[in-house]
């Protein structure tokens, strides 16, 4: 395959640690790999841990302290993907064609010093297009880079797909594939939802919407950076050869498809309400600063003016965040005067996305008619131009996503 002057394209590759768990998957990589070689491609390959090694990392750190230094975490879970990389370089040579392995650090990709989860800041290119022109296969490693101090760092969540698009983006390159165990983009989770649509396009604003509710095919940090550098992205199965889906910009035939393009459901939320808050101006600044300030993400949030000038606040944070800031909310809480804090743990948000919403009215009412009609009760509701989210009983979670579903026929998405 030719760019568009004549030049070789360059691909980006990511297959994600399901795709490389073993022998078997790291040289059905290796046959995908030279297949698009062997079209005239230059490729450059990310590549994760291999299977649940990150897991067996982070257990094996468990057994030694549950007070890790994060410098030498990084240290350890950075191990992981040179294990895959090597091992796929060598499956790509025992074929007959040239392949290299390159760490991080060797491509130089700089990040910040936060371990755990660096944010990528520089690329050094030289390296890789010094690989590639001597008609290499790169193969690099994801989650991982190099801090000032050149100690290695690692990217967090997701952080393989954010090290291939950045790469994408800082290459030039003329595509970037995701590959993984789901061959796209389905309208719903099709594990809970067997008639869910796989997509053939999705939008940027869509997919992170999607991404950031509890889809996990991307994550929200990739989708993002793709946006801001305006690469395309192929979502496809590394185990069959069956279309994925292209993630990309809004394009001509957008107001042709349907004005919702997916629905999830998240169990991760946990609902706090603190109750009898004083009515006084910055009270809430105050408590949402003090949670901003300890790092929690707050979602929905709803203030109900009650009697004798106090107020009750209740709003969402996920449930990693509880576990880790529940005695700090309780401090903000109780220094705010107010007389008493409710923990639901018990509660699941279900949202609707789509482009389309923005133009169409009725869609919010239809959304909480389907889920009346089912008797499943709405806690809380959030909207904004591509998303609306209802908070229910965590029971109901997978009752109002199968109804949602087929109350908006996204069964019959294509």
């Amino acid at each position: 395959m030719k760019g568009d002057d004549d030049r070789l394209a360059l691909i980006v590759q990511k297959y994600g640690g399901t795709s490389v768990a073993n022998v078997d998957r790291l040289k059905n990589v290796a046959e995908r790999v030279i297949k698009e070689y062997d079209k005239g491609n230059m490729m450059v390959v990310v590549v994760s841990a291999m299977g649940d090694s990150t897991d067996e990392l982070l257990g094996l750190m468990s057994q030694i302290t549950s007070n890790p230094d994060p410098r030498e975490a990084d240290m350890l879970l950075t191990t992981g993907e040179q294990v895959s990389i090597a091992l796929l370089s060598m499956a790509i040579q025992a074929k007959g064609y040239k392949a290299v392995s390159l760490t991080g650090s060797q491509v130089k990709i700089k990040t910040n010093n936060n371990h755990s989860h660096a944010e990528i800041m520089n690329i050094d290119n030289s390296r890789i297009h010094n690989e590639l022109e001597m008609g290499k296969v790169v193969v690099i490693a994801g989650f991982q880079g190099i801090n000032s101090k050149e100690d290695f760092t690692t990217l967090g969540r997701g952080g393989s797909d954010t090290t291939a698009v950045a790469l994408a983006a800082s290459l030039n390159a003329d595509r970037c594939e995701i590959y993984s165990d789901v061959d796209g983009i389905y309208t719903t989770d099709p594990r809970l939802i067997p008639e869910a649509s796989k997509l053939d396009f999705i939008s940027y604003e869509e997919m992170l919407e999607l991404a950031s509710l509890g889809a996990k095919v991307l994550h929200p940090r990739s989708v993002e950076l793709a946006k801001v550098n305006n690469i395309n992205l192929y979502i496809a199965s590394s185990f069959n050869y069956k279309p994925g889906t292209l993630v990309g910009g809004i394009n001509q035939n957008m107001e042709k498809r349907k004005y919702v393009t997916g629905v999830t459901v998240n169990k991760d939320a946990v609902k706090i309400t603190v109750e009898q808050v004083p009515d006084k101006p910055g009270i809430a600044g105050k408590l949402f600063t003090g949670l901003a300030e300890m790092g929690v993400n707050v979602d929905m949030i709803i203030q109900n003016l009650q009697r004798n000038q106090k107020n009750d606040i209740t709003f969402t944070i996920d449930k990693d965040s509880l576990k880790k800031y529940r005695k700090k909310i309780e401090e903000i809480a109780s220094s705010l005067g107010v007389e008493n804090l409710y923990i639901d743990n018990e509660v699941a948000k279900v949202s609707i996305v789509g482009a389309g919403m923005i133009t169409t009215p009725g869609i919010a009412g239809k959304m909480f008619r389907v889920l009346g009609a089912n008797n499943i009760n709405i806690e809380m509701i959030t909207t904004a131009d591509i998303k609306i989210s209802c908070l229910i009983d965590e029971k109901d979670a997978e009752k109002a996503l199968k109804v949602i579903h087929e109350g908006f026929q996204l069964d019959k998405n294509q």
